[in-house]
């Protein structure tokens, strides 16, 4: 059992966004909209609701928009109370009241373990979350809460896990595991995007982690692997071997199986603002309404 609280999260947000382009030439991949919020503040949300007060975005030189969305803009501020639109103005609010956000550059696109180790100096010595920006996790399905507790519990560091189809687990890195109790699993070892024929089991890691401090270490002396990145769930995979040795060793696993949205490709972005959409307090009904008279009319057209 450890008490050592976590405050801080990283999200690591320097990726281009190929895979979006044209969009993401001049905005960020993480700022575009999903329903009527960018994708990044669902996540910082998600931390907030979490108890983690202390948000490091780690970005580059070009997406000096990612943090200025978190800051507040007077000058819209005092536009909208000018006009007296209190409701758009409390809406505005939300983002530069949610954390206390900051960011730190990576100068390279080196992996997602890189990007991690870019936080070191911010994070300190203590524990920490990290956070994905493409898995959106439905606010209804507490998983960072579930995780934080688990820490508690258990010490070492923890990861998210999802079970998925066989034929999809080379996406993926996937864990090695033992007996699983209740939603928690000891994992004895990870593989990141293995073949099809030799994954260990269905279960995937997806985009949440709360990390001992021991990780930097071992990122640190972590060689690149594969696609030459440096990769998280290689440095990870160290601390399951090492066992819960009281020293930062140990993984556990949390299998997840509540709402998630993927916005890492343009299908699965476009079906998680779908979903999103219509399950919006203020918009679902009506929007709702007209989907379901759009997909009878195409049908029958």
């Amino acid at each position: 059992m450890t008490s050592a609280e976590v405050r801080k999260a990283v999200i690591p947000a320097a990726g281009l966004g190929t895979r979006f382009l044209p969009a993401t030439k001049v905005v960020p991949k993480e700022l575009l909209p999903v329903v009527d919020q960018p994708a990044l503040q669902y996540v910082v949300v998600e931390a907030a609701a979490a108890g983690l007060d202390q948000v490091v975005l780690v970005t580059n030189a070009s997406k000096g928009s990612v943090l200025a969305h978190f800051q507040p803009n007077p000058d819209l501020e005092t536009a909208l109370e000018r006009s007296g639109d209190s409701e758009l103005l409390a809406r505005v609010h939300v983002a530069s009241q949610l954390a206390q956000v900051s960011t730190v550059d990576q100068d390279e696109p080196r992996g997602l373990g890189h990007a991690v180790l870019c936080a070191k100096d911010v994070v300190g010595d203590e524990p920490f979350a990290v956070l994905l920006g493409d898995d959106l996790i439905d606010a209804r399905d507490p998983l960072l809460q579930r995780m934080l507790e688990v820490r508690a519990e258990r010490g070492g560091s923890v990861v998210a896990l999802m079970r998925v189809p066989q034929s999809e687990i080379s996406k993926y890195g996937c864990a090695k595991v033992g007996e699983l109790i209740g939603d928690a699993v000891t994992i004895d070892g990870l593989v990141e995007k293995p073949a099809v024929d030799d994954a260990p089991s269905d279960l995937a890691v997806i985009g949440r982690y709360v990390l001992d401090p021991a990780v930097f270490d071992v990122l640190a002396a972590t060689s690149p692997g594969r696609g030459g990145e440096i990769q998280l769930t290689d440095a990870l995979d160290v601390l399951a071997t090492r066992g819960f040795d009281g020293a930062g060793g140990g993984l556990t696993g949390v299998v997840f199986s509540g709402r998630r949205y993927d916005t890492g490709d343009r299908l699965e972005y476009l079906k998680a603002v779908v979903q999103l959409a219509m399950e919006h307090q203020d918009l679902g009904p009506a929007f709702s309404h007209w989907l379901r008279d759009f997909v009878r009319q195409d049908s029958s057209g």
